[in-house]
């Protein structure tokens, strides 16, 4: 096993907050301790913020948005501060991927290479300083001159996850900063690391002081967040149960808000497609982030004279799997996050074999390592889609096979979910691929594959939240939509 103990953070101010443009010292002395997820060794300690360090926050990031500078730069302004942030990303892509394998176990091979694409979504939203319509000329019904413009929503209070965190951050960090919104960033004390690094990042490339405020909270101080008034606008990625709490609060006052929730994704293997193929490449991509993907495709539908084919492929494909350190090169799956994590997901794999699912392989602990917060990839046959382990996400390396009847009755289960996130349909034919994806309910449908690209669109239908991340659909819940009739026209309007 790989010695990852070692390993610095290279995080310069752990034990602050980043406020108003500052390194500000906290209101307590409390702390987190960040697990390594492959070690369960403390790599990592941060302050821990307090509803006075909340207030603080909001309040500079009010008088950034009210007083400030930013939201009256043009968007070309802004994009140069973007760009700036996106080469800053570039240059720390190595502690940021280091940093991601030990606070989640994401394989460094992925996790080294992700964050020079995240450093892309800022450059992509500094682009639409030049292409989007910002202000657009019309007359209104009466032939009057008027403009179509869109402006800021305000204070934004971004709340991501511990699985990726910096993805997530980017994406709603840019678009808000390409908008001309202020920021309070509110990490996850699992996996705080990248918020402090952008941090960093954002100082350096000489935002105003405010604009971006960083701090990480637990969930009682992170709902005094949700709750502060002066914040317009709530961007949320999590569970599906601290979604319906935010939706709910954020509804009291009429502050906008942006829910990207839980899935359990169906993929639906339809008769003509090949079942090695199929356990192939659900295979290939089950094991990515341990399973802790809220986009996975964890309900396998098949029809029932195939299931226990694909029962087998799976089994024999997910027993092979290498599960080790995720810095170890050979590994093709690394640990859970932590222990709460592992906890549930063998609660959950316990729970389906007590209500007569089929436990096909893994369903334990690796026998060959004796830290880490391990758990083996697991199959599991003949599942009833109105079980525990077809309804709630287990957010690991978990498959349910469900067997249907027909491929209406695919559809249908498909379908019978509270989620709506993702969705595959596996068919040699691109005509049935689009005719049973037009009846999926999910915002995301693949074609012979887990796929999924935020440079188009990437959000829910029902409890799998509300709105959409990525490209221009991801820049205008940022923005609210204004409209100006004039009895003369000004310059801006001819």
């Amino acid at each position: 096993m790989l010695d990852t103990i070692q390993r610095p953070h290279q995080i310069a101010h752990p034990d602050a907050f980043f406020i108003g443009g500052e390194w500000v010292k906290p209101s307590s002395t409390a702390t987190f301790n960040v697990p390594d997820s492959a070690t369960e060794e403390t790599f990592l300690t941060v302050a821990e913020a307090q509803a006075a360090d909340v207030d603080a926050a909001v309040v500079a990031a009010r008088k950034a948005f009210d007083q400030g500078p930013w939201p009256r730069m043009t968007p070309k302004e802004r994009a140069v501060y973007l760009n700036r942030i996106a080469e800053g990303w570039a240059s720390r892509a190595k502690s940021l991927g280091d940093n991601w394998t030990r606070e989640s176990g994401v394989l460094n091979s992925m996790s080294a290479h992700a964050h020079l694409g995240v450093s892309q979504v800022f450059k992509y939203y500094a682009g639409l300083a030049d292409t989007f319509a910002w202000e657009e000329k019309t007359k209104s019904a009466y032939g009057q001159p008027a403009l179509l413009v869109r402006e800021p929503v305000g204070v934004v209070a971004a709340i991501i996850p511990w699985n990726a965190p910096s993805m997530l951050l980017a994406y709603k960090s840019a678009p808000a900063l390409i908008a001309g919104c202020t920021i309070i960033l509110k990490a996850s004390p699992e996996a705080p690391s990248a918020a402090y690094i952008f941090a960093e990042i954002c100082e350096e490339a000489g935002l105003p002081p405010g604009v971006v405020n960083v701090l990480t909270a637990d969930r009682e101080v992170s709902e005094l967040l949700v709750r502060n008034h002066g914040v317009d606008k709530v961007s949320f990625t999590g569970s599906t149960v601290a979604g319906r709490k935010i939706a709910s609060i954020c509804g009291e006052r009429i502050a906008r808000v942006t829910l990207e929730l839980g899935g359990k994704s169906p993929a639906v293997i339809l008769d003509d497609y090949d079942i090695g193929k199929a356990a192939a490449s659900i295979t290939a991509i089950a094991p990515m982030l341990t399973g802790q993907v809220c986009s996975s495709l964890t309900r396998i539908i098949v029809p029932r004279s195939r299931h226990n084919d694909l029962v087998d492929a799976l089994a024999a494909n997910f027993s092979k799997l290498q599960v080790g350190d995720p810095f170890d090169p050979a590994s093709q799956m690394g640990p859970l996050a932590m222990a709460r994590q592992r906890d549930r997901v063998e609660s959950l794999i316990a729970t389906g074999k007590a209500e007569g699912a089929t436990l096909a392989t893994g369903g334990g602990r690796p026998a060959h390592l004796n830290r880490g917060y391990y758990i083996e990839p697991t199959v599991f046959g003949n599942v009833d889609n109105h079980s525990t382990i077809a309804r709630e996400e287990i957010f690991g390396p978990v498959l349910s096979v469900i067997p249907a009847d027909s491929e209406e009755h695919a559809i249908d289960i498909a379908n019978d979910t509270i989620y709506g996130l993702n969705s595959s349909v596996f068919t040699n034919d691109p005509e049935r691929a689009y005719a049973v994806g037009r009846r999926l309910r999910a915002g995301t449908v693949g074609h012979n594959a887990f796929k999924s690209d935020m440079s188009i669109a990437f959000g829910g239908f029902k409890q799998s939240g509300l709105g959409r991340e990525g490209s221009i659909e991801g820049l205008h819940p940022y923005l609210e939509a204004k409209t100006m009739i004039f009895e003369t026209a000004p310059a801006a309007a001819t």
